[in-house]
């Protein structure tokens, strides 16, 4: 057998380095829920915090960014990463572990971005699309746990109406119960800017499982109509190519 072209090598590198890694994602953030319902709290928080940069470094490695803004993004995440662990171990307290929080909210933020916006130019639904939906959604009620206990670090009144400790395990159950709309009343919002994100949550919650995640659910496996046309041999086509990537055929190096 013949060697391949070494441009069609080059363009199987590229394919490899690109490929999505979002079942990853996903294990990161199940593993980042496990940890945080033990209540970490100050210090106890870094681990959580390296955990979230790691699932923004896949997700940028899946982007397909332009290597400048890529590589941008990696110097933003890993200088806010090292300050903000640097405070938190220099002066723990209520501030910086609400700066800690807001550098979360702002991490999980930007890595939704990137998610959702790759899984939504995946020309087949496959299980990596699925596994990027659904890290995504686990993001937004992770994003929403963040930006509870910053309120609460930051503010002087306490979160929660009946006094709990907003600890990160009572947080994030607060989370996931209203992002999911469970709704048990065991743990209600004091202050009307928390009451306000937590319909907030709700909302945007119900809105991804609906218009997001069950479509692809029901497209699984297939391609995905719609799609902007694609030029193939100078001609324009609507129909989507076929094969095992969510780009179309994976080619063989």
């Amino acid at each position: 057998m013949t060697a391949p072209p070494v441009r069609e090598r080059e363009d199987a590198t590229v394919r490899n380095r690109h490929r999505d890694r979002y079942e990853l994602v996903f294990l990161l953030l199940v593993s980042t829920f496990v940890l945080a319902a033990f209540g970490v709290q100050d210090r106890g928080r870094l681990p959580l915090l390296l955990l979230y940069a790691a699932a923004l470094v896949l997700a940028l490695r899946s982007s397909r960014l332009s290597g400048f803004v890529a590589r941008g993004l990696r110097v933003v995440l890993a200088a806010g990463t090292i300050g903000v662990g640097a405070a938190a171990l220099a002066a723990p307290g209520n501030l910086t572990e609400g700066i800690v929080s807001c550098w979360i909210a702002l991490v999980l933020a930007t890595t939704i971005v990137l998610v959702v916006r790759r899984i939504l130019r995946h020309r087949i639904v496959t299980g990596q699309t699925i596994f990027g939906a659904l890290s995504a959604y686990l993001m937004i009620g992770f994003f929403f746990s963040a930006v509870f206990t910053a309120m609460d670090r930051l503010d002087s009144e306490p979160f929660f109406a009946g006094g709990q400790a907003a600890t990160s395990a009572t947080v994030q159950y607060f989370s996931f119960v209203t992002l999911s709309t469970t709704g048990y009343g065991d743990y209600t919002a004091a202050g009307e800017a928390g009451r306000s994100m937590a319909v907030l949550e709700a909302l945007l919650g119900q809105i991804f499982l609906v218009t997001l995640v069950a479509r692809l659910v029901a497209l699984f496996g297939m391609a995905r109509p719609g799609r902007p046309r694609e030029r193939s041999g100078g001609r324009l086509t609507t129909q989507a190519p076929a094969g095992d990537g969510p780009d179309g055929p994976d080619q063989q190096p």
